[in-house]
This record gives C-alpha cells, structure tokens and sequence, in this order.
C-alpha cells in the first residue's frame, strides 16, 4: 500500500483488518468506526476498496455514519447562550442557520416557544371544553382565552371587565411527568404569572386538574362549575 493510500485508510476507521477484508465477497457490509460520535455502521466491501485505492473524489466517505457528524467533523462549533436559560453551550454553524433560536435542550426550547408563540398554541380538551361552554353561558361577556396580551404571557381564561384569570392546571404542572427539571421550570412560570397578576390587580384562580386523567365531558363538568360559579359570584358584585 503506497503512502496516499495509508494516508486515506487512516481516515477511515476499519473493525477488520486488511487480510480479513481481502476474504470478503464484493457486496458484504464492512464494519466501520464513526471519527466523529464512535457510532459503528457499515459501508460494502466495494466501496471501501475505492476509497482505499484513492478513487472517490470524497476520500472521507465512511469516515462517519452520517451527514451530521460529517458537518461536525468540517465545521468549528461556536459558543453561545441558550435562548430561554442564558445557559452557555455550543452549536455547530449548520445548526445555528436552521433555527431562529438556540436552547441547551428540549425542556428550554418548550418553554421559551410556550410563553412567547404568537400564533399555534396547544391545548387541552379541557379548555376547549370550558370555552365552548363559557361562549353559550356568557355571550354577551367578552372573554379571551390563551392570550398573553394582559401579563405578556398565556394565560388559560382572562376576563377584562372583571380583572379575572384562570389558569387550569393539569398534572404537567405537579409531578415531574418529563423530569425534576421540567417540572421546576413549569412551576417558576406559574408562580411568575402570579406575581404579575398580582401586580397589575387580576385575580387568578389556577384551578387544580390534575385528577382529570382522560377528558369525559361528565367529570369535566366540575372544573366548568368552579370557573361559572366564580364569574358568576364577580358579575354579581358588579
């Protein structure tokens, strides 16, 4: 083997040896090592040959298991802060392009995207419920749902004329369903659009749902009584 050849087959990370390649038949799968995450895949014995011999123009083909690590291999990371947590971390320029925004993980990137979506929002069965509900028994009551215009951030049910919010919190909002992490995040944004709420004088009443595990309109009767039953106590003292 010349010396350009050597140079190329130490590009590419063999689990075989050359004698036990030569034994191979043309179309077996030659296990590879990734340069780049370690990663083992396999390229066929043809291909490995032409680029031991020097005949692809990429002479890093089956160097790594995918574009990705390929990108990773050729391009510096750059460091900066994640979007929602200010956390430092490090993103390689084809990741930086394809995203307005960059986040430490998914947990952030969830958070940030909930609190500051102007558009698309998803919601419970739940909500949907109580909304549909609250349009017949209140008609002439103008009420906003998931908006985030009165505290700059979503709230579930705000009533402008009354100065009254409700939040319908479901079991996300209690136990640590996606992890410790998350579940501290969801919580410091609960107790933040309270203190907001408190700041600029609206009652919120963050309703507890957490026992509600599969929506049925006759066990969600209850939380549309609670929120009726307190508009209903506020338009009252009108």
């Amino acid at each position: 083997m010349d010396e350009k050849t050597t140079k190329i087959y130490s590009n590419m990370k063999m689990l075989i040896d050359l004698d036990e390649l030569k034994h191979k038949k043309c179309r077996e799968k030659i296990p590879l090592e990734c340069l780049v995450c370690g990663v083992r895949h396999y390229r066929t014995k043809n291909l490995v040959l032409r680029v031991l011999n020097g005949n692809l123009k990429n002479t890093n083909k089956g160097s790594f298991c995918s574009k990705l690590c390929n990108n990773k291999h050729k391009e510096k990371s750059i460091k900066l802060n994640c979007k929602c947590c200010g956390k430092e971390i490090e993103k390689y320029p084809y990741e930086i392009k394809t995203h307005k925004n960059n986040f430490c993980g998914s947990s952030c990137s969830a958070t940030f995207n909930n609190t500051n979506k102007s558009f698309g929002i998803r919601r419970s069965k739940l909500e949907i419920y109580i909304e549909e509900c609250l349009n017949i028994l209140y008609p002439k009551l103008e009420i906003h749902y998931n908006r985030k215009d009165a505290i700059n951030s979503e709230l579930d049910i705000y009533v402008p004329l009354l100065k009254l919010a409700f939040e319908l919190n479901g079991i996300f909002h209690y136990e640590p369903i996606f992890g410790s992490e998350k579940l501290s995040k969801i919580q410091n944004n609960d107790n933040r659009k309270f203190q907001v709420c408190l700041e600029k004088q609206i009652e919120l009443c963050i309703i507890d749902a957490s026992q509600l595990k599969q929506f049925k309109k006759q066990t969600a009767k209850k939380y549309l009584d609670i929120v009726c039953s307190i508009i209903h106590a506020k338009v009252a003292d009108k």
